[in-house]
């Protein structure tokens, strides 16, 4: 027996984004009904494809178009996202905040001054749903502030429903393969593939520590190709090695 009103009110508002799975505003009213009480302030619908993402959804610029920094995310910045992990390189279902995934040093990257806190600002969480053939469908959850141990409570309780209603829209959606832009090519033509990965990493935000261990290498291995790769591109600044790798140089 439900114990209350609110309860049946819960239960009937999935029931609700179940009839809602094959409708145009569905996406809207998953993340009403997912941020009932909790500060959200932006969101994302994406799926990935052998590592690529596509877009589903999105929350609204604050001129009621699209984000325009969002299209960098797209074009390369997901590369260098801490979510990468989860999402690209080992995907997997789940719920991740932002602190179980970002590295070390993230908040002095290039791509967190540029990018993150312009567009999630504090905090952020995503919903993940493996898919079969490794595709991978996700809802991220943006905040202006650090999520609550109450508001992360209140997505656990609620991540079993999230994901099987983000498994089952995938059958309503029609996913235009997006035209694959080799952003890396310039530093692919000049760098090895250690020295492409180290960027990747640098640029992701973690310590020479950090991607030692990583990559199970010495400390001194990973100075000297850093000290390579600054030489072979020509560069002095994190800054020129953001725009080579998302080939704006």
């Amino acid at each position: 027996m439900f114990r209350n009103l609110h309860e049946i009110a819960w239960h009937r508002s999935f029931g609700v984004l179940i009839e809602r799975l094959d409708q145009a505003g569905f996406w809207q009213a998953l993340v009403r009904r997912v941020g009932s009480g909790v500060n959200v302030n932006n969101w994302v619908a994406l799926v990935f494809e052998q590592g690529t993402p596509s877009l589903l959804a999105e929350s609204p610029a604050a001129d009621g178009g699209s984000d325009a920094l969002f299209q960098d995310y797209l074009k390369g910045f997901y590369r260098i996202d801490p979510f990468w992990r989860v999402n690209g390189e080992q995907p997997q279902s789940g719920l991740f905040q932002l602190a179980d995934v970002a590295p070390d040093y993230f908040a002095a990257t290039e791509y967190y001054q540029r990018y993150f806190k312009l567009n999630i600002v504090a905090d952020e969480v995503q919903f993940n749903c493996l898919l079969p053939n490794n595709r991978l469908v996700l809802l991220s959850l943006g905040s202006e502030q650090k999520f609550s141990e109450a508001e992360i409570g209140w997505f656990s309780l609620i991540k079993p429903w999230v994901l099987a209603l983000l498994r089952q829209r995938m059958a309503y959606e029609k996913i235009e393969t997006p035209a694959i832009t080799d952003n890396l090519q310039a530093l692919r033509e000049t760098l090895t593939a250690r020295e492409l990965e180290i960027v990747r990493l640098m640029l992701s935000g973690h310590s020479n520590k950090g991607m030692a261990s990583h990559l199970n290498i010495a400390l001194d291995t990973i100075k000297t190709h850093r000290r390579h790769i600054y030489s072979k591109l020509n560069i002095k600044t994190q800054a020129e090695l953001l725009l080579i790798f998302l080939g704006k140089s």
